[in-house]
């Protein structure tokens, strides 16, 4: 008698269970399948949007990337000469802070280069291309800056770096006012700030040379 009487109570539990799974699997089905729908096409698209290198770029930005770095690359040779050539204690001081500045700076814009899926300056680009770089020295430039030594190599340098800093803040100003993606604005930025802050060091260094 007992056994017959828990029987059908079990059961009866189960179906109930089985009721409310079912009808929270109905839920989940009609209402929470939807927003779950409409959030993995729409919020989580946004946020990682948001959240990517790859987010929001231009081709400003693109452009920014792939001159800057040889731009960069080019400021740091100059730099490395200074350690052997310069004579003047501010100069290899100036040059070895500009090499720490902006061998970081070119390995993020490479990263953003890869995040993008552009290509590198290296490829598939115009050799002529840095030609149009504003501030770009010449192969004529490097080779009198290699073979200049003490207090020339030092004139050299500042005269060569103001126009090479100058270059780079025309380039960052131009990504700021042209870009949309928000790390290289604000890196364009900060290279406008502290090459602005050198070239008037430099040139208070041609001053006193």
């Amino acid at each position: 008698m007992f056994t017959n009487m828990r029987i059908p109570a079990a059961t009866a539990a189960a179906g109930a269970v089985l009721a409310l799974v079912a009808g929270c699997g109905g839920a989940g089905s009609g209402s929470t399948g939807p927003d779950m729908a409409g959030m993995s096409s729409s919020a989580p698209a946004a946020t990682t949007a948001s959240a990517s290198p790859a987010a929001a770029f231009n081709d400003a930005d693109v452009m920014f990337a792939q001159m800057m770095i040889p731009h960069h690359q080019q400021a740091v040779e100059m730099a490395d000469l200074a350690g052997t050539r310069a004579a003047d204690k501010e100069v290899k001081e100036l040059a070895a802070k500009i090499k720490a500045a902006q061998d970081p700076e070119i390995q993020t814009m490479k990263g953003w280069l890869t995040a993008w899926g552009k290509p590198m300056p290296s490829e598939g680009m115009d050799h002529g291309m840095g030609h149009d770089m504003p501030g770009m020295m010449s192969e004529d430039d490097m080779k009198k800056l290699e073979a200049a030594k003490g207090g020339a190599f030092d004139r050299q340098f500042a005269e060569l770096m103001i126009a090479h800093h100058n270059g780079a803040i025309e380039m960052a100003r131009t990504e700021q006012a042209q870009g949309s993606n928000a790390e290289a604005k604000e890196l364009a930025k900060t290279i406008e700030t502290a090459q602005q802050a050198e070239v008037a060091q430099l040139r208070e260094i041609l001053d006193r040379l």
